[in-house]
């Protein structure tokens, strides 16, 4: 087994930027935890204007430095226990420190005898939303947890009990706000005794999930109807209402002078808005409630593609981090309400250019069958994939299974799928077959399309698309769950996995079995530009495994990748390859391992010497003083070659429009002695002074 200390698992693209209540500051910037990084965005242009980095673990938390006038600053925590203060606009990291826990031995001289114990509270929940501090010189804290309400005046303890859910404190009354799964909010204010009175608001019918006091004293209260409420301060009965936000309101952050408000909903989508108005929207990797679908690239946008709001396909851009397009794919309004039978997007498949999308939704229903629609989509260019074809009642009963063709480009593109009434189709052909009445579960194409591998329980059949042969079948123990075709100079092998914990390879040419091992494997896929294949075994804490199935011994093996079995994976063509000679990550030279966890994160594996040898380089380039750094022609010779031959391209279109405007007009006229022969550089510079505004001077002399 090689080295693996190279290699570690990252939040990269797509990670969750409303994992935590972002900050937002005076001058319109977002600061908002993203994996182990922090990203700053524009309110005003909605771009991710910097990216701070340093963290080497999970982002917990982001705050804006009260202290700094400027509102420049923020601190961030991060799991990696370290607080670090940033200068969020340059990208600077000013100050770090390290939080340790330190456990020291017990011997009888350290041993001291002490009845002054105290705490300022115990019992306190991990989640942020249940603490709160009461005005601004921090005079009490409050804190939630289950149905216990704790209020520390630092002088005198108060405790209430009931079932809440986040807490919020006027930020200059004694009043604490809380909020209850009941959907009520209860204000308690109290007097110099710290006795207390309470009035109920009421308007939510779903728990109550944020609270924010405003600057102005209002009250901000969101919940699961994705409506943000603003409450009057001592006139609860007047509000104001911004509704159809989308999805379930996590956060709420105000900016320190209350021009602007921002809300963090359970999709991934941060709203700002201004005077109750929405202003401008910062999209993330859109969480819906569950990836139905595989995790696919599109071969033309290079995007990640896998199901976003309901009813909806997102393509998400991985190498620039924000989402492209949504595809409306139900095409039906979606309404929030539990228990309430929808169409949803189960299944979804590209063919190998890109040009098709074949789609599958499903309507499950109590009291009868469940309803299917098959839809193909053809891409076009101005408006990316238009609906093409709609396939009412494909199969008699749930699909398991569609797949393209990866070999088929255009027109010619062949689509197959099965389902549970024992049949598999081929829609480009009108071919249906079964297979002595088993459930086909599984299909799988090979590389080239000569060969196409349909699973059906314990029975593999491999057929032949030219003439929808039946070519070879091959046992393996019963429940079928994945098939898998090996890649390049691998391509002989075809691998499954079953729910009996086995892994099987099978070698084409032979028509045997190569080689099988005991593994719990929840998910098997193949790099499309190399012969590696990488499977995450869910036993000994989600290990994953790359390797070659010529090769009895893994290229690369981790344990522990996350918490929770990885179902959902895809290997992403770099837009750069790496030059990578080490053996233990040379497999991550041409493409990129994303994962998603059941908690909704996207994460991916990178080696650490890339990264350092980045962050090195720009830190080198970034701290140098201004004097000893050469040109700016030889930092970037490639930009300003491309400038300088935009600026030629423009001026001589120029010197044509205007040969071509003078030439009609009259000729030139003849003279003796030619003029003195000028270079290319001196002809540029003539030019450049042609066309400067001397208007000034005139009007200098006028004076």
């Amino acid at each position: 087994m090689v080295e693996q200390a190279e290699i570690r698992v990252v939040h990269q693209g797509g990670s969750n930027i409303t994992f935590r209540e972002p900050a937002i500051s005076s001058d319109s910037f977002l600061l908002c935890a993203s994996g182990h990084n922090v990203k700053v965005f524009s309110t005003v242009t909605e771009e991710c204007v910097q990216e701070l980095r340093g963290h080497t673990d999970l982002v917990t938390g982001v705050l804006i430095r009260p202290s700094n006038h400027l509102q420049l600053q923020a601190y961030s925590c991060s799991a990696d226990g370290t607080v670090r203060l940033w200068d969020f606009t340059d990208g600077i990291l000013i100050k770090s420190l390290q939080l340790l826990a330190v456990h020291l031995p017990q011997t009888a001289g350290q041993l001291v005898e002490t009845s002054d114990l105290s705490a300022v509270l115990s019992d306190v929940s991990p989640n942020p939303a249940t603490v709160a501090f009461g005005r601004a010189q921090g005079e009490y804290v409050a804190s939630t947890n289950g149905v216990q309400l704790q209020i520390f005046f630092f002088k005198k303890q108060k405790s209430f009990s009931n079932t809440f859910t986040c807490v919020a404190c006027h930020p200059t009354d004694d009043c604490v706000a809380t909020g209850h799964e009941d959907g009520k909010i209860r204000l308690r204010n109290f007097d110099q005794k710290r006795e207390y009175t309470y009035r109920t608001l009421h308007w939510h019918h779903g728990a109550v999930r944020a609270l924010r006091f405003t600057p102005e004293s209002n009250l901000l209260s969101g919940g699961v109807e994705s409506v943000l409420v603003q409450w009057q301060y001592q006139q609860e009965s007047q509000q104001d209402f911004l509704p159809r936000l989308g999805a379930a309101i996590t956060h709420i952050a105000v900016s320190p002078d209350g021009a602007l408000f921002c809300t963090s909903h359970s999709d991934n989508i941060t709203v700002i808005q201004s005077c109750v108005k929405v202003s401008s929207i910062i999209q993330g990797l859109v969480k819906g409630e569950a990836v139905q679908t595989d995790l696919m690239v599109d071969p033309r946008s290079k995007a990640l593609v896998l199901n976003g709001k309901p009813g909806h396909l997102q393509f998400y851009s991985l190498h620039r981090d924000r989402l492209l397009f949504n595809l409306d794919v139900v095409q039906q309004e979606f309404i929030h309400q539990e228990g309430l039978d929808q169409f949803q997007v189960v299944m979804a498949t590209l063919d190998g250019a890109g040009a098709w999308l074949a789609t599958v939704e499903e309507r499950k229903q109590e009291t009868a069958e469940a309803e299917l629609n098959l839809k193909l989509w053809a891409f076009d260019e101005p408006s990316q994939f238009v609906l093409n074809t709609t396939v009412s009642t494909p199969h008699e009963a749930r699909i398991t299974a569609v797949t393209f063709d990866p070999a088929a480009r255009g027109q010619t593109s062949l689509l197959v799928s099965c389902g549970q009434d024992g049949l598999f189709k081929a829609w480009s052909c009108d071919f249906v077959s079964a297979y002595h009445g088993l459930a086909p579960q599984r299909c799988c194409f090979s590389a080239d399309g000569s060969l196409l591998a349909v699973g059906f329980q314990e029975v593999v059949t491999v057929w032949s698309p030219a003439s929808w042969e039946l070519l070879l079948t091959l046992s393996q123990p019963p429940g079928n769950i994945d098939l898998c075709f090996s890649r390049l100079s691998c391509s002989k092998f075809l691998l499954g996995t079953t729910s009996c914990n086995q892994l099987c390879c099978w070698n084409l040419l032979t028509c045997s079995v190569e080689w099988s091992t005991s593994m719990e494997v929840s998910l098997l896929l193949a790099d499309p530009l190399s012969d590696n294949m990488a499977a995450f075994c869910h036993q000994d804490g989600n290990t994953d495994f790359v390797f070659k199935p010529s090769e009895p011994r893994p290229l690369f093996s981790q344990k522990a990748v996350c918490s929770g079995r990885v179902s959902r994976a895809v290997f992403a063509p770099r837009e750069v390859a790496l030059e990578s000679c080490e053996e233990s990550s040379r497999w991550l030279n041409r493409s990129q391992l994303y994962f998603l966890t059941p908690l909704m994160d996207l994460l991916t594996f990178s080696t650490r010497a890339e990264e350092e040898r980045l962050m090195a380089a720009s830190k080198q380039l970034l701290q140098s003083p201004a004097h000893v750094l050469p040109a700016a022609a030889a930092l970037c010779s490639a930009f300003m070659e491309a400038l300088d031959m935009e600026e030629e391209e423009e001026e001589d279109s120029d010197e044509e429009m205007e040969t071509r405007a003078t030439r009609s007009e009259e000729a030139p006229l003849e003279t003796d002695s030619a003029g003195p022969v000028l270079s290319r550089a001196q002809v540029r510079e003539l030019r450049r002074v042609r066309k400067l505004d001397h208007s000034w001077f005139s009007s200098l002399l006028d004076s």
